[in-house]
């Protein structure tokens, strides 16, 4: 897990170069960067609360709403596993 924030900044950074060059791969740049920083956000949402001691969910504490737009994101945006299975076979 250490470490995954500063992955997905860099594979943001190269998406968002892809889009400044107009790359033609960019919904593959795309596809990548939205896979690494959902499931950064989910892994460091949820070590937060573990990190917290469980107050996650709470009103006490703002854990709670970034474990929940985690989540939400995820639901609304493609899980992670979905944009690596479009990486896998759309560009094969």
């Amino acid at each position: 897990m250490p470490g995954w924030t500063e992955a997905a900044r860099s594979i943001v950074l190269g998406a968002a170069y892809a889009a400044a060059e107009g790359a033609a791969d960019l919904p593959r740049f795309a596809a990548a960067a939205k896979s690494a920083c959902s499931e950064a956000f989910s892994a460091v949402a949820g070590e937060m609360i573990q990190l917290h001691g469980g107050i996650g969910i709470t009103w006490e504490h703002d854990a709670h709403r970034y474990f929940k737009r985690a989540h939400g994101c995820s639901q609304l945006l493609g899980a992670p596993a979905e944009h690596r299975r479009r990486l896998a076979t759309d560009w094969d």
